[in-house]
């Protein structure tokens, strides 16, 4: 407890409390009374007695507060008048309870005692307070408890239960064997409700149950009757391991508040002297069953504990209230509370919330199941903020990165502020690239800062590249500025850290930056397919020229086709210069090919510089077209040409350039010697109209006889037949000559 406790403790000692609904009671050794709200700040003061205050004792209303002191004064006072009594016994007083309708009854009943060992009955009669002795001569009395109309008091020889309606003692409880001296270990009482009756004693605890019977009376009350002394029964006794310093009701079990003996127990009680070695362990708060069972155990961390013993310990609860007073239960809505005191501290206990629970798993480690428990609704959702972040901490002090970033979208949710700070922080501990993934990029949206941090941080790890370039893709361009991400990337450009992907993802923000011809440099190395209508939806083809290569290995017709519709912008000469000057891994030959090749349909003077190496592609890749590529062209050296189709022996081919060359004899010798075609050569002379090309023609046939025939066949109306007839040698045979003469002949 906070609130004036500390100051007042400071230079003064608590020996005792009492709770009403409203307020508490602190004694002190001073003989002060202090009354406090429930946050410890001091509301009154009451300067009562000159020595230790023993027991305080509130009415049912809490409109009066009765003490008891060494100085063996009793004094009562209001809390709301000024009205105060004082009553001197001339021995220390021990125990005081106040008559619970104290405040209403104008009898003003109580029952005190102490060393002097009568338990005092004060009553107030028409001439004055009158005492009336209800026991004596069984020593002194250390405890008393008023319930309803039932007193219950310890003395030496143990409990008993006085009930007031009808003055009547019920019953007697013996003080249980071996307990230390009562001036030492001191009893405690306590009303769970109207009939049960808890006592805790060394190390013994008791419940007794007073049975009694509520006859109507001729005014319409009911009063308590009992006939004789065994009205009780023990429902409950147990013995601890631990001496008992206070006991309270809680719930269906009990709050024992326990004092942990020392190995040298029975020197303890030897004396009554306290022991200042400081050798005590911390007092515990224990819940326990009517059977002892150990529900939950707590040590309290109070100020001193070295040096107490167990009688400088008290335990009280607060009050039932409404209608669960009779039944020893809390009303629904109210908390149980319980408060121990200590020379220097009052500690408060309370059953443990579903906040407690997360905060007692936070405090052990188990930051999942702490999670758990707040996402299961139990707690302030406020606490998600909390758990979230000591999760966090937690798993980052385990170097669990990636754990904790999967878990920040969970933890952080809509707090921009949150996400900003973690952001940062992961790339403080150069951890960023694996928060990327799950950064928001709406609801909430971060600062452009944020974004751009953790851009850079995959750019600068080629082991996130293909991350840096999945997030540049999928992220909003308008979150971010390129500038300083493109800034971290191009001084990688043309060393061992540009990969691929790194490449591309420099190409996606060179597009979000307007730097189009950029973009589609690298588009053009890592030849994306869709190059060409990049091209095109941002005009770009002033920028082909330096990227035939990679265009051509992309699409090559579609390359092909873009560099003849732009030969005012990239001259063929260019073209050719990059295919044969390539350093990559392509057929750049048979680009050439197709590229002149189109080029000569389109124009075929545009590519003139070249048709001598297109006569090569040609016979390399396409020999079917070299014929009409030589007859359409003027512009390849007759004698190349006329060697590379000798070396594949291309024969036509070889005819064709021979008739060019002027070499017609040897152009003919070719088509019969090695086509044998007469039809071809009959063509062929008849084309030149060189008469002495038809003599060269029938002398090279009459060396093949077979050919003779198939001449004067075909050469009807280009040369008389008898002609040739009279140059064939005397007994040739020659075959179809009948057939070729008749037909001559018609």
């Amino acid at each position: 407890m906070g609130g004036s406790i500390p100051s007042l403790l400071s230079g003064e000692a608590a020996s005792c409390i009492s709770v009403a609904e409203r307020m508490i009671a602190l004694g002190t050794h001073d003989g002060t009374v202090h009354i406090l709200d429930f946050l410890g700040n001091q509301v009154k003061e009451f300067a009562a007695h000159s020595a230790a205050v023993n027991d305080l004792s509130f009415d049912i209303e809490g409109e009066y507060i009765g003490s008891c002191s060494d100085d063996g004064s009793v004094v009562l006072n209001s809390l709301f008048t000024d009205e105060k009594l004082k009553f001197e016994y001339h021995r220390p007083m021990k125990a005081i309870a106040l008559d619970p309708d104290y405040a209403r009854k104008t009898s003003r009943r109580f029952v005190t005692g102490g060393l002097a060992g009568h338990l005092y009955f004060n009553t107030k009669k028409w001439l004055g307070y009158k005492d009336q002795v209800l026991h004596s001569g069984e020593g002194p009395i250390h405890a008393a408890k008023w319930r309803t109309s039932l007193i219950a008091w310890a003395n030496d020889a143990g409990v008993k239960v006085y009930d007031a309606a009808n003055d009547q003692r019920i019953t007697f409880i013996e003080r249980p064997r071996g307990t230390p001296h009562p001036e030492i270990l001191l009893p405690h009482l306590v009303w769970q409700d109207d009939t049960l009756l808890v006592i805790g004693w060394g190390t013994s605890v008791k419940i007794a149950a007073i049975r009694t019977n509520l006859n109507k009376g001729t005014n319409g009350t009911y009063k308590r009757v009992t006939s004789n002394m065994n009205q009780v029964d023990i429902v409950a006794s147990f013995q601890t391991s631990y001496y008992i310093s206070g006991i309270a009701p809680f719930a269906d079990a009990l709050v024992v508040l326990a004092y942990i003996p020392s190995e040298d127990g029975e020197k303890e009680f030897s004396s009554a002297m306290p022991s200042r070695q400081g050798n005590a362990q911390r007092p515990e708060v224990r819940i326990v069953s009517w059977n002892n069972d150990e529900l939950a155990t707590d040590a309290l961390p109070v100020h001193g504990f070295e040096h107490y013993k167990a009688k400088d310990y008290s335990l009280a609860h607060a009050p039932f209230s409404g209608s669960s007073y009779a039944g020893g239960q809390w009303a629904a809505g109210d908390e149980p509370i319980y408060y121990i005191v200590s020379p220097k501290d009052v500690v408060i206990a309370k059953p443990r919330d579903a906040e407690d629970h997360i905060s007692w798993l936070l405090q052990h480690g188990w930051h999942e199941k702490a999670l758990a428990a707040v996402e299961a609704g139990q707690g302030r959702s406020e606490l998600l903020d909390e758990v979230g972040s000591r999760y966090l901490d937690h798993l980052i002090v385990e170097r669990k990165y990636a754990e904790a970033a999967s878990l920040c979208p969970k933890l952080l949710r809509g707090s921009a502020t949150a996400w900003e700070r973690w952001v940062f922080h992961f790339a403080h501990l150069r951890q960023l690239p694996v928060l990327v993934p799950y950064m928001p990029t709406e609801n909430p949206r971060l600062r452009d800062t944020a974004y751009e941090v953790a851009l850079v941080a995959l750019a600068t790890n080629p082991s996130f590249h293909k991350d840096l370039l999945s997030t540049v893709k999928s992220w909003p361009r308008v979150i971010y500025s390129a500038l300083p991400v493109i800034s971290a990337i191009e001084p990688q450009l043309n060393t061992s850290s540009m990969t691929d992907a790194l490449k591309e993802a420099l190409a996606e923000l060179y597009v979000i930056n307007g730097q189009y011809e950029k973009a589609f440099s690298l588009y053009a190395d890592l030849m994306k397919p869709d190059i060409f209508d990049f091209i095109e939806k941002h005009n770009l083809h002033d920028s082909i020229s330096e990227k035939v290569v990679q265009l051509m290995m992309v699409d090559c017709k579609q390359a092909v086709n873009l560099l003849i519709q732009n030969r005012d912008l990239i001259a063929p000469s260019e073209v050719v210069s990059q295919l044969l000057n390539t350093r990559n891994k392509c057929d750049s030959r048979y680009f050439l090919h197709l590229y002149l090749h189109s080029l000569f349909e389109v124009n075929p003077h545009a590519g003139k510089d070249f048709h001598d190496m297109q006569v090569e592609l040609y016979v390399e890749y396409e020999p079917k077209m070299l014929l009409p590529f030589l007859r359409s062209s003027q512009h390849y050296t007759l004698e190349k040409a006329y060697e590379i189709c000798d070396r594949r022996d291309l024969l036509r081919e070889q005819v064709f350039i021979l008739g060019r060359m002027g070499n017609s004899k040897q152009a003919l010798a070719v088509i019969i010697n090695e086509l044998g075609d007469i039809e071809e050569a009959v063509e062929f002379v008849t084309m030149q109209h060189d008469d002495d090309l038809w003599e060269e023609l029938i002398h090279q046939c009459l060396h093949k006889p077979e050919m003779v025939g198939v001449l004067l066949e075909h050469t009807v109306g280009n040369l008389d037949p008898l002609y040739i007839v009279n140059m064939v040698p005397n007994g040739l045979e020659i075959p179809r000559l009948v057939f070729s003469f008749l037909k001559g002949s018609l």
